[in-house]
């Protein structure tokens, strides 16, 4: 038996599941199905052959820093060069700006194969994705005009400058200062830290996305504003900033992660003054959603991984892919990958129906569903990469497999672009609280109508809505300990909606459909039971 790619899974999510050509016809701008099949198969062709054979090759290589300058493996120049003329950085950008004007469910489809393929490489890419939806929304006119043609194409590569070594998570406690130079130009003075592809040697500049405080401005995250700030200036002279070092990481060692000086260098406002955090915010919050698909997507390449491995291993006289306790991993392995890959797209779709319908629900459905997917899909593919190292056995632990690799890359996705416990306070805080549970129950109401078994785990999370709703209002601390159970809970509740919804548009993932209610759903439960004791039980102080 053929299982079904990673590709043909984002088709039959797309065209069946998340019903885009529906979306799109109401939109005037109709996609077809076999526009969609074509898209994510050109897409899979090009990262198949282009980024997947020096997956390894880079890792082993790593990015390398020597007096202020960063190498890359050598075959990334290579890469970044045919991934510009591929023209799958613009694939959701703005026709007008030099883009496609596809729907950003199409560019999530396009970054789970891409991350799957080379994440280290990919990161990149997705900052840049963020940089052009940051400044369509907060520059002006002449802002977007002079850089989003380069960062369209993939030509500039645009960065996120948040973290300084005293202001992790805590972003109210930043130093970097802005001064006043005239003519609306800035200097800027400070450190950032953790800045992903901050320095390289594969695109011809890099726009730098800079949070700063001006003179005067007040403490905590109000006084905060946005700069860009080039890394060559118009004139073709190179702006005061530099990269002082790279990080020795865990994983993702071809992607360059560096500390960045800014010593005066010149920059401009985005957005309003104060406003910085604000218009941040949507390059994070693309990010974010970004993350939760490279967590599917090491989900995908050690899923691939173990199914091969599993298929050729004999043990005993037959492939240990039949040895029942092989096979429960992989059915596991295969059914998070894909409950998670659905809920990446059913985010998106309603990113798409926002944005190409106008539709204020699709918004709030966004909104809620964000730190979800990002929490919850990247603790699945953590999971599943370490499920993908069991089954390979010790062949696993030996970095020859590959299996070793997914999960020393995966791992950075549950901490950054906002710890995944972080994101349990926001869901909790920032959405459900906000609205008294009115979105999510509107939710749950939706996943108890697909499916009997989906209904009674429905209603057990509502049961812990309100439980954490009353924990919040009484005592913040005590439901903010709660809040990643809870999180966790709405994550398996919605991967069952997700694979019921794929059961029904493709018979053939029945079985794991079924799988997944009776073997992996009880989770949710076990969690929700977490929060009616934990509620009673307060941590215990170790410090």
């Amino acid at each position: 038996m053929t299982l079904p790619s990673a590709a043909d899974d984002l088709i039959m999510g797309l065209t069946h599941v998340v019903d885009l050509p529906s979306l799109t016809a109401a939109a005037g701008a109709p996609l077809g199905a076999d526009d969609i099949a074509a898209l994510v198969g050109e897409a899979a062709r090009f990262t198949r052959e282009q980024m997947a054979p020096g997956w390894q090759e880079a890792d082993r290589h790593g990015a390398h820093y020597a007096n202020g300058t960063v190498t890359t493996p050598p075959h990334y120049k290579a890469l970044m060069k045919a991934w510009i003329e591929s023209g799958w950085q613009g694939v959701a950008a703005p026709e007008s700006i030099g883009g496609q004007g596809l729907p950003h469910a199409v560019w999530i489809a396009v970054t789970e194969l891409a991350s799957a393929a080379d994440m280290a490489f990919f990161l990149g890419p997705v900052l840049t994705a963020g940089a052009i939806d940051l400044l369509l929304g907060h520059g002006t006119q002449d802002q977007q005009d002079r850089f989003l043609p380069k960062l369209v194409t993939g030509e500039w590569n645009g960065t996120m400058c948040l973290t300084e070594p005293q202001a992790g998570s805590d972003l109210a406690a930043l130093r970097t200062r802005a001064e006043p130079l005239g003519d609306g130009r800035y200097a800027l003075h400070g450190q950032k830290i953790y800045i992903t592809w901050g320095e390289h040697d594969t695109t011809e500049n890099i726009l730098h996305l800079v949070l700063a405080r001006l003179p005067g401005a007040a403490e905590g995250s109000r006084g905060i504003s946005l700069f860009a700030a080039p890394k060559v200036l118009p004139d073709g002279t190179r702006n005061a900033l530099r990269c002082g070092g790279i990080e020795r990481k865990m994983g993702i060692h071809a992607s360059p992660t560096c500390i960045m000086l800014f010593e005066g260098a010149e920059a401009e406002l985005v957005g309003e003054p104060g406003r910085g955090l604000n218009a941040m915010f949507a390059m994070m919050n693309a990010a974010r959603l970004a993350v939760g698909v490279q967590g599917v997507a090491a989900g995908a390449r050690a899923l691939e991984l173990a199914e091969k491995y599993a298929a050729d291993r004999t043990q005993s006289g037959r492939p240990i892919a039949r040895h029942a306790d092989v096979a429960r991993m992989l059915a596991e392995m295969r059914a998070t990958t894909l409950a998670a890959r659905l809920l990446t797209l059913e985010a998106a779709a309603a990113l798409d129906r926002h944005h190409l319908l106008g539709d204020e629900a699709g918004q709030t459905r966004l909104a809620l569903l964000t730190p979800i997917v990002k929490a919850w899909c990247t603790d699945r593919g953590v999971e599943n990469a370490s499920l993908g190292i069991q089954v390979h056995g010790g062949m696993g632990f030996v970095e020859d497999a590959g299996a070793a690799q997914v999960l020393r890359d995966v791992r950075i996705t549950p901490i950054y672009e906002g710890t995944n416990g972080i994101q349990a306070i926001d869901l909790l805080v920032r959405k459900v609280a906000k609205d008294g549970g009115a979105a999510v129950r509107g939710l749950l109401a939706e996943v108890a109508a697909a499916d009997p078994c989906l209904a009674a785990a429905a209603a057990r999370l509502g049961t812990a809505t309100t439980l954490m709703l009353e924990a919040q209002a009484r005592d913040p601390d005590a439901a903010q300990g709660l809040a990643t159970a809870y999180l966790d809970a709405c994550g398996w509740v919605l991967g069952g909606w997700m694979l019921v919804r794929a059961a029904a548009a493709a018979p053939d993932r029945a079985a794991l459909a079924g799988f997944y209610l009776a073997r992996l759903l009880p989770r949710a439960e076990a969690r929700c039971l977490e929060i009616e004791h934990g509620a009673l039980v307060p941590i215990p102080s170790l410090l």
